[in-house]
């Protein structure tokens, strides 16, 4: 019987920045009373911050009660947990970017990280954060991924799963300009196994097929446009399949999605940030998730910012949230299962 059949997975859940979307999102995702049968959350936030982002939302989801505890050890079955890192009062200014609220980013997601290091809980969900005033001496990271890596001594990749694709990002959050030099034949490798592995491990996929997107247009035209595809691009993707990883590529990018050749693939792999993004967000901008893969630990969260522009108006989408829980919880089990079935391999 593996561990995740012997008691119920401990979610720790930061708030996020307190002035955008991220408590009416965590709030609308369990006042369905269903995601408690296969989770414990423990959301580290403030009740105070909690109680006043409820009375802002429709009245259908004002009915979920907070039971404030002071360690993840204290998390109550069938209840919404919160550990309690603000007693005081606290200034919400919704919709705006304060330093409060990059301090309260910082502070949840710091003390989440030392419970996922005890082993107090089992995976971490993320609600959105603003990565300028996040900033401080203790988080000098363009966002969660980084700073993840950084803290759990690991190679990641980001990776945007929905039900119809999985891309992972090379190049994570990195200016467009810089993206050609720091795009090499030995990073690619890395992210190659990292994704490989991933689709094995987190995802079930014994034999995942990989595609590998150029980095010119029509992978360079046999470098008229360009010779990074076919002197970068091209030996990594030779290499990775000589070490038994079904990877392809490099497809240019414009004719792979428009002709949903993806749909052939168990992963993609984009070489920057809007290469992947932006097909990802024209097909699930609402119920995508992003998942910090490579890591010991299981990290995701929901595919979307703070949304200053509609917080505290009740309009907020729970879908991508709720997707992100389920996702963290489904990857512990297929974690435990791969470990299982592959701890003592026959000679």
């Amino acid at each position: 019987m593996s561990k995740t059949e012997t008691h119920k997975i401990k979610v720790a859940i930061t708030h996020g920045d307190i002035n955008g979307i991220g408590y009416e999102v965590i709030l609308k995702t369990f006042s369905d009373s269903r995601m408690f049968d296969h989770c414990t959350p423990i959301l580290f936030g403030s009740t105070k911050v909690a109680s006043y982002h409820k009375k802002l939302m429709p009245r259908q989801h004002q009915e979920l009660n907070f039971t404030s505890i002071q360690s993840p050890n204290q998390a109550q079955d069938k209840k919404f947990n919160v550990v309690n890192l603000v007693p005081d009062e606290v200034k919400i200014e919704i919709g705006k970017s304060t330093d409060v609220a990059g301090q309260l980013s910082r502070m949840a997601l710091e003390a989440a990280c030392e419970e996922l290091k005890k082993g107090t809980v089992d995976v971490l969900v993320t609600a959105p954060i603003n990565k300028k005033n996040i900033q401080s001496d203790t988080f000098d990271f363009p966002g969660h991924t980084e700073y993840l890596s950084n803290k759990f001594n690991g190679k990641s990749l980001m990776m945007m799963v929905c039900d119809r694709i999985r891309i992972g990002i090379v190049t994570n959050h990195l200016a467009l300009k810089d993206v050609p030099q720091a795009i090499t034949k030995e990073l690619l490798v890395e992210k190659i196994a990292i994704m490989h592995q991933s689709l094995k491990r987190d995802f079930g996929i014994p034999m995942p097929k990989i595609a590998v997107l150029a980095l010119d247009p029509h992978a360079g035209d046999h470098g008229v446009i360009g010779n990074d595809d076919m002197e970068v691009v091209k030996p990594a993707i030779d290499e990775s399949y000589a070490n038994g990883i079904l990877a392809y590529g490099p497809f240019p990018s414009d004719g792979f999605f428009g002709s949903s050749e993806f749909n052939r693939f168990d992963g993609v792999l984009a070489l920057y940030h809007d290469q992947g993004l932006i097909p990802f967000k024209l097909m699930s901008f609402t119920e995508g998730v992003n998942y910090t893969a490579g890591l010991d630990i299981i990290r995701t969260s929901p595919a979307h910012g703070t949304a200053y522009d509609i917080a505290g108006k009740g309009q907020a989408s729970e879908q991508s949230f709720r997707h992100a829980v389920n996702l963290a919880c489904d990857i512990l089990r297929h974690r435990h299962e791969y470990d299982e079935l592959t701890a003592n391999p026959l000679k």
